[in-house]
């Protein structure tokens, strides 16, 4: 997979960024147990992507936000993103050994310590987004909005929502739509979230917030249906986990439905719909919202 100069000095920057935000993201003076913050940190700093954040940073970016309150919310982010990883792991869910590379939370800490250091990654996140107005002076209502929707995103409404469905579907309940839903809401609503959140730091009219969130929508599917493609050709030292562990697990995918090359094109279709809307929002600077969204359909882990 590659990346323009443009968008590699990007990641690596915001990568650094968050890699030292998320090392000190519990306070120092806080009496935190040392497992539980072993936990945490551990599956925290495990590297990956950082496509949450980057889609934070970019959408507040391209709106001539502030990047440093910026990352305050990619943190909060990638604490929820982390822990709903942590959880899918678990024998009770998706039953992983791996997680890109390493060794899943629970086969290192145990099953109890993984499902607190989850417990404690989401509960936390929400703490750190309302620090905000006070460390960078953005209006409060603005930061509530943006908790108010982390909560619906990444709850029984959004993300939680989502891996219910997706549960059932392993049991052969799911067709298409149903598994839209799984993508839309498993997937695409921390996607969704994570854009409209930089442009809510940035202060932006809801036009360009309607904006990114369609663009979210296409973008968090075109990323699930690549994920369901690499799980059957994609190269195991690259993602860091086993393959056809859908097929394995009877997941129900896009090629299960429409095939390798059908799903191939969906991917390369929700990614053009989602650059003609941030093309046609006319954003101040939407060059690096343009650049992930080819980066992300052209990935191979």
């Amino acid at each position: 997979m590659t990346s323009t100069p443009l968008l590699q000095h990007f990641i690596e920057d915001v990568s650094d960024r968050m890699t030292s935000s998320l090392q000190n993201i519990i306070p120092s003076v806080w009496d935190v147990p040392v497992n539980l913050k072993e936990s945490m940190t551990y599956s925290l700093l495990a590297g990956g992507k950082r496509l949450r954040p980057l889609l934070v940073i970019a959408a507040c970016e391209a709106l001539k936000g502030n990047r440093d309150a910026a990352i305050e919310v990619a943190c909060s982010v990638e604490m929820v993103h982390t822990y709903s990883l942590i959880h899918d792991d678990l024998p009770a869910m998706d039953n992983d050994d791996y997680r890109r590379g390493k060794l899943t939370n629970h086969k290192v800490y145990g099953e109890a310590m993984a499902i607190l250091a989850g417990d404690g990654l989401l509960t936390h996140a929400f703490y750190h987004l309302s620090q905000i107005p006070r460390k960078h002076g953005i209006p409060a209502d603005q930061v509530l909005t943006i908790i108010e929707e982390l909560s619906e995103m990444s709850g029984p409404r959004g993300m939680v929502g989502g891996q219910v469905a997706d549960m059932e579907g392993e049991q052969g309940l799911t067709d298409l739509s149903q598994l839209e839903y799984i993508h839309l809401h498993k997937t695409s609503d921390l996607i969704i979230f994570s854009l409209m959140a930089g442009g809510r730091i940035a202060g932006a009219e809801e036009t360009k917030i309607e904006a990114l969130r369609t663009f979210g929508e296409h973008l968090g599917l075109a990323f699930q249906i690549q994920d369901d493609i690499l799980d059957l050709i994609g190269d195991e030292a690259k993602l860091g986990k086993k393959t056809q562990s859908d097929i394995k697990q009877d997941k129900v995918t896009y090629p299960f439905f429409i095939g390798l090359e059908n799903s191939q094109m969906e991917v390369k279709r929700h990614t053009e719909e989602a650059k003609k809307i941030i093309l046609n929002a006319q954003f101040p600077y939407p060059e690096l919202l343009l650049e992930i969204a080819d980066y992300l359909v052209s990935r191979d882990h």
